[in-house]
């Protein structure tokens, strides 16, 4: 194997201390009889561990040793898997070299590890090639990710040379990207061991659809024509939703990243204290081949807060211009996100010399970077009851209409008020309600 590994050029940047290194590194050792059998035995059950680890994480199955190879190469960001995602495989002379490191990597999805297991009395190797994963709760494993990889994976084994596996794999690269982008919906921004900005995956996000959410027409065609135009490379605005809590601000932004995820949108949530880090997060993903929307929830700014500034100078008025390829859309409960106060309505001169008038003019402007707005209030009576009654036939609760108006009356005297969220909250008491009933 390590001679295999050797023979890569593009794909050879292996992380120091990665399964496959650690495994190169095993397989010569082993057949140069350079360390004692025990320790290379630790050694191989601890990689096997790893491997278990990542079909763990994406519930890979059957030849786990084919997933994790193939894991592998769809998420190595380099220069021929990024220029693949973009436009595909070209004719060029970097193919010679790709074609070469698909040949190493036929050989690795080919790899007999009989011998090695032979040598240190081992079936480890043996066991995870026909592999019978216990079957786990979706909300545990990203679906998306595992689909793609045991799907590409079958394929790649059937490939005769590194011709149909080259074949494979661009494609593959064209037609959902390399990486954690290509993978994933939606990610959160953390930093890492050295402080730099780093893209977590956010694995569970709630599959709601905006077919799911009753009412808001003339609010979610506006949203979907921003965005439609958005994906397909026309002009397309910052949106602001704004105006009474649970009322489906939220839900709409989760369900237009779930409509419009096959044609490239992607979504990175951030939140107020990480508005210095824009910037950063907007440089790297610009040049990628996917549409970005910075999700900004629940965003209000206190009249000390300063991150609004951050949030301004990355929308409009930077060095550099914000690139094509990300929005932002916001959600907030107040329309003009900053606090306002009667103080800053007078037109007095303060300490630095500026008209307050003039302060409350700059916070207000925020607002006017985003050139769609679009408002959510809260819903009348009449118009609660056909959210109740819509989701309890969506959800399969057979009641009368009469007897859930009656139990939805009484229930947002006692549970916040009138609201597309109550609703929601009512028909979740109800289906809890049906399945204690069942059990009993």
């Amino acid at each position: 194997m390590d001679h295999v590994l050797s023979n890569l050029l593009i794909y050879g940047s292996l992380p120091e201390g990665s399964i496959l290194a650690e495994l190169g590194d095993i397989c010569k050792n082993a057949r140069e009889h350079t360390q004692p059998v025990d320790e290379l035995r630790t050694r191989c059950f601890r990689q096997i561990k790893r491997i278990l680890g990542v079909a763990t994480d994406f519930a890979f199955d059957k030849n786990l040793w084919h997933n994790y190879l193939t894991f592998c190469l769809i998420t190595d960001e380099n220069s021929f898997s990024l220029t693949c995602e973009k436009v595909g495989a070209s004719e060029g002379s970097v193919n010679y070299f790709a074609k070469g490191d698909f040949k190493a990597y036929k050989a690795l999805f080919d790899y007999d590890f009989s011998w090695l297991e032979r040598e240190l009395g081992i079936d480890c190797f043996s066991r995870i090639l026909d592999y019978q994963a216990i079957v786990k709760p979706e909300l545990m494993y990203n679906r998306n990710v595992s689909e793609k990889v045991r799907a590409l994976s079958e394929r790649l084994e059937k490939t005769k040379d590194e011709n149909e596996f080259f074949d494979e794999i661009t494609g593959f690269y064209k037609d959902f990207g390399v990486g954690m982008f290509g993978l994933n919906k939606a990610f959160r921004i953390g930093n890492d061991e050295h402080g730099r900005i780093k893209f977590q995956a956010i694995n569970n996000m709630d599959k709601v659809m905006l077919d799911d959410l009753i009412g808001y027409e003339i609010q979610k065609q506006k949203l979907v024509e921003n965005t439609k135009a958005f994906v397909e490379g026309r002009k397309a605005n910052n949106c602001l939703l704004f105006g009474d809590s649970g009322t489906g601000k939220s839900t709409c932004i989760k369900a237009i990243v779930n409509q419009f995820y096959p044609d490239g949108l992607r979504m990175i949530e951030i939140y107020k204290h990480q508005f210095k880090d824009l910037s950063n997060v907007i440089a790297q993903i610009k040049n990628r081949n996917y549409k970005f929307i910075i999700y900004m929830d629940d965003l209000s700014f206190e009249d000390f807060e300063v991150e609004y500034k951050f949030l301004k100078a990355v929308i409009e008025g930077g060095v550099e211009t914000k690139p094509s390829n990300v929005l932002i859309y916001a959600t907030s409960n107040r329309r003009h996100l900053i606090k306002e106060t009667w103080s800053d309505r007078e037109d007095v001169v303060n300490d630095n010399g500026m008209h307050k008038s003039d302060t409350m003019e700059e916070k207000l402007s925020l607002v006017h970077r985003f050139g769609v707005q679009i408002s959510f209030s809260k819903p009348g009576q009449q118009e609660y009851f056909r959210i109740v009654c819509g989701l309890a036939k969506k959800a399969g609760i057979r009641m009368s209409d009469e007897e859930l108006k009656a139990g939805a009356n009484k229930w947002e005297l006692s549970h916040g008020g009138i609201s597309g969220r109550t609703a929601q909250q009512y028909i979740t008491y109800l289906l809890g309600k049906k399945e204690a009933d069942t059990e009993m």
